[in-house]
């Protein structure tokens, strides 16, 4: 039922159901649809790479490792856009606009027909579809990461102050929204791709795989609109980002200005930007510091988190089933109430100091056991793979074609697939026979065509004889679930904990650039694996799954020794310290005063007693200085 309807200016009705704004149902809607078109379309971008546009492996996981970067790079400049310019409404709204844009232009790079000109199932112009697709993934990533600060904390602001446990309820339902988004689309995206589809010849539906998800973004943008009336639109204020980089570029330049001994030294280096910014800020601004010092090693984690899409993902097509990358949300929505409910509480009674930062160490160590098991896993595909061949057998299923006493042998066209490759056809003086077979894997047949074949009878196939050389490769895709269950506890112990670290010790008008830093550690982590990758050029996959590995517990210690020595803050009780009424301007005035005169006296390189006498006035403002902070 409606609890209240109330009208608020001309342009915005605010209605209640069930004391929660019915505005926030749009806004939940909305995020829902996009994330299933983010996780939809990530989910088979490798394999689009890979078996589309016909990169290597080395090449499709750079191309979306860079991708990824980019989408928690813009962050950034969304938080910015949005705080100091249009607000987060527009921003919300344009830039979905640009992500809808993007994935249109993705699922049309991936029809075949466009550029197939002589019909044979493969694309004649590669450059056009390779050229659609980065466009569309620079729009996607644009768009994606542009609005990713900006939507929920806008569900944020249509809540009044004394609807704090909604608001709380609001981010909890907004969570699980993205994680059945994303658990809904890796298991979707995937069967829509396993179907075949084309004009003129059949091939892997890559345009409906993208096709859905670009729907969906259009869903979400046309139930985000509908809710116009009912927002609560505040105003944008200033970015709070843009203050704080100024106040420490402050900071560096005054600091440097009076880097001769002449000048005493302050407690900290971002007291130099006492003499134009507000104390309160300054304090604020040296938290943030604090935390963001810690969140250097933090990359690294991201670095193997991210390789579920890429590595992982090429690694399940070398294994045999139809197993589909859902492990992950799955375990997500299992695991964070079992740690939160069973785990933490068990280790609490059992008097273990188990502090944020522990937890992140430990989950950064349990990622790293994930590649571990990835590398164990890989040294029995690779096993199963090069059994018979040597080691410069290319892995892909191989077909000999035999002809006996047949001149001239009838030409063929054929593309070989991971798992469902398209027909075989022959053709022989205008007449053609179409021959197909489901390959494993590592499979490798000769398809011997005798003397007495018969090209233009109807099941001409079936004269084919087919002899198996080596079997398909038998190690189930099911033997990736430990590796997938390791790197999910390491996100829910890591990531988690993170999050609620970060805003805990953040001030209060600052989590948002705490939240802008760890966006970053994403992106910089995505862009380690490409550096990692090309500078190792390991030739065995199961080595590089180790050396990642190995990087991460190396940085793990490091981050280790990092937390030992950090000291947990209280940001609401600093604040407090300044909530207090000071003389602020008259304390800067004198700062700037005194500045000046240094400088003055520097510039005249006065000596002597002059000095003895300055030195002695200013030695007495820094203890005054010293009271008025205590």
């Amino acid at each position: 039922h409606f609890a209240d309807l109330q009208h608020r200016g001309p342009t915005r009705v605010s209605v209640d159901v069930c004391g929660y704004p019915l505005s926030i149902f749009f806004i939940v809607v909305n995020e829902f649809c996009e994330r299933f078109s983010y996780y939809g379309m990530r989910a088979v971008l490798v394999l689009y790479f890979r078996y589309f546009l016909k990169w290597d492996d080395d090449l499709a996981t750079s191309i979306y490792h860079t991708f990824i970067a980019l989408c928690y790079l813009t962050p950034i400049l969304g938080a910015i856009v949005a705080d100091s310019w249009l607000g987060k409404f527009k921003t919300i709204v344009y830039l979905s606009i640009v992500y809808t844009v993007g994935q249109v232009v993705m699922a049309v790079s991936a029809i075949h027909d466009i550029t197939d000109t002589d019909r044979d199932g493969t694309p004649d112009n590669m450059t056009f579809h390779v050229a659609m697709s980065m466009v569309g993934l620079f729009l996607i990533a644009l768009g994606t990461g542009g609005i990713k600060p900006c939507v929920a904390a806008f569900g944020g602001d249509q809540f009044e102050d004394h609807q704090e446990k909604q608001r709380s309820t609001f981010f909890s339902i907004f969570y699980l929204s993205i994680n059945a988004g994303s658990l809904l689309s890796t298991v979707i995206t995937p069967i829509l791709r396993g179907q075949e589809c084309g004009i003129h010849s059949q091939q892997k539906c890559y345009p409906l795989a993208f096709g859905v998800p670009a729907a969906l973004m259009v869903v979400a943008l046309i139930v985000f609109i509908m809710g116009s009336g009912m927002y609560n639109k505040t105003a944008p204020k200033g970015n709070i980002m843009l203050e704080v980089c100024k106040c420490i570029g402050f900071a560096i330049k005054n600091r440097f200005r009076h880097r001769s001994k002449t000048f005493p030294k302050r407690e900290h280096w971002m007291d130099w930007a006492h003499e134009k910014y507000d104390k309160l800020l300054v304090a604020q601004v040296k938290m943030v510091l604090k935390v963001l010092f810690l969140y250097i090693p933090l990359p690294m984690f991201w670095t193997l988190f991210d390789q579920q899409g890429s590595r992982w993902t090429l690694q399940a097509t070398t294994m045999d089933g139809n197993f589909v990358r859902t492990v992950n949300p799955i375990l997500i929505l299992a695991l964070v109430p079992i740690m939160d409910s069973l785990v933490y509480p068990l280790i609490k009674k059992c008097h273990l100091n188990f502090t944020p930062l522990k937890r992140m160490t430990v989950g950064m160590l349990i990622a790293a056991l994930a590649f571990v098991a990835a590398a164990l896993l890989q040294l029995q595909i690779d096993v199963s793979i090069y059994s018979i061949y040597t080691h410069t057998y290319t892995p892909p299923p191989h077909i000999h074609i035999v002809y006996i006493h047949i001149h001239p042998p009838p030409t063929h066209t054929y593309s070989i697939y991971t798992h469902t490759p398209p027909p075989h056809t022959y053709i022989y003086g205008g007449a053609s026979c179409l021959y197909s077979k489901e390959l494993g894997f590592g499979s490798a047949f000769t398809l011997v065509i005798p003397s007495t074949f018969n090209i233009g009878i109807p099941d001409c196939w079936q004269a084919i004889q087919v002899v198996e050389d080596i079997k398909p490769n038998t190690i189930h895709m099911g033997w990736q679930i430990p590796q997938y269950f390791l790197m999910t506890a390491g996100e829910v112990v890591f990531s988690v904990t993170g999050l609620e670290f970060s805003y805990s010790q953040a001030p209060s008008n600052m989590k948002s650039v705490l939240q802008a830093g760890w966006l970053f550690t994403v992106a910089v982590g995505n862009i380690i694996v490409l550096i990692v990758a090309e500078a190792a050029q390991l030739p065995d996959q199961w080595a590089e799954y180790i050396l990642f590995a190995s990087l991460l517990a190396v940085v793990c210690i490091v981050f280790a020794v990092m937390s030992y020595f950090y000291t947990y803050t209280d940001p609401a009780e600093i604040e407090a310290q300044f909530s207090q009424p000071e003389h602020e301007p008259e304390e800067k005035k004198r700062d700037r005063v005194e500045m000046e005169r240094k400088d003055s006296d520097c510039s005249k390189s006065s000596k002597g007693s002059d000095k003895k006498k300055r030195d002695s006035v200013v030695e007495q403002h820094n203890q005054d200085v010293k009271q008025s902070k205590m």
